[in-house]
């Protein structure tokens, strides 16, 4: 079996990581490192587990321009500017980085889960397994055969393991009816509100029955109980644009080549951010 390909959701991981850890981790300019410290031990536990043929971290705009022109309302309500500690940890990002011997991809006109998705398909066009390193459930949407999501929970120890059988069993549907479902659903940390009066009970249940968003909109005069008719047909055009907001768009990017982590580089990058541990660990790997 190939090496898979670990494709990472950076900032997902560096909020996470700042909000895990706390800031009085600091380097030698008395500045916190925590994200990035925080970070980069998720992605190690998963390259020691897993010993993927690559590692690409994905980065991109919080709300691509094109979803909030669809929907205003998209991301509204997130924190307008990132906590004062962070800025300057999602700049030193990048040389922190590629110092593992990790590619950096950074979408100008698309978020980083639109970078994952694109580079799974790529990966599983070639033959090759993807891994998707994130902490955003919208990702179920990938999974197959030759896709996993590694899922980080908030207070979990590593990422869980999410297939096609694991998003059923959440949702109970198939992974590629997830943006279907978000947008029956909807999705708060989206500011995405979904069909007035649906949960995840009956989104599910309508898609089984129908098969699709346009399905289920096509059919909704039928809908016998008239509060869901009624959400159905009032919210037809919501309704679509949320699917198409959550639908991970192509990203127009190349299959990375094959790049094994460079543990050397890696620890001299941590120890001169003052990560004596994590240079410990990296330079164990490297022995």
């Amino acid at each position: 079996m190939p090496a898979p390909l670990l494709v990472v959701d950076a900032p997902s991981l560096l909020f996470r990581a700042f909000y895990a850890l706390p800031s009085k981790i600091t380097g030698p300019d008395g500045r916190p490192v925590n994200a990035l410290l925080g970070t980069a031990n998720m992605v190690l536990r998963e390259v020691e587990l897993h010993e993927p043929r690559a590692v690409v971290l994905c980065f991109g705009p919080d709300a691509a321009a094109y979803r909030t022109e669809l929907y205003p309302a998209y991301h509204a309500e997130r924190e307008a500017a990132m906590p004062e500690q962070l800025p300057h940890q999602f700049a030193d990002s990048r040389e922190f980085f590629e110092a593992f011997g990790w590619t950096v991809a950074v979408g100008e006109d698309l978020e980083a889960d639109d970078l994952l998705g694109t580079y799974a398909k790529l990966e599983a066009a070639a033959g090759g397994r993807a891994l998707l390193l994130t902490g955003d459930r919208d990702m179920y949407q990938c999974a197959s055969e030759d896709v996993t999501v590694l899922y980080v929970r908030t207070g979990g120890k590593g990422a869980e393991e999410v297939g096609p059988a694991e998003v059923r069993e959440r949702y109970g549907i198939d992974p590629e009816l997830v943006p279907d479902f978000i947008a029956l659903r909807g999705d708060p940390s989206d500011g995405l509100p979904g069909a007035k009066g649906v949960g995840p009970k009956t989104a599910a249940e309508l898609l089984r029955t129908h098969g699709s968003l346009e399905a289920i909109l096509g059919n909704a005069i039928r809908e016998r109980r008239p509060a869901l008719r009624g959400a159905l047909i009032e919210g037809k055009e919501d309704l679509l644009v949320f699917k198409d907001i959550a639908t991970l768009r192509d990203a127009g990017v190349e299959r990375p080549p094959d790049r094994p982590t460079d543990w050397h580089g890696a620890a001299e990058a941590a120890r001169a951010r003052g990560m004596r541990k994590l240079a410990e660990r990296l330079e164990a790997n490297a022995a």
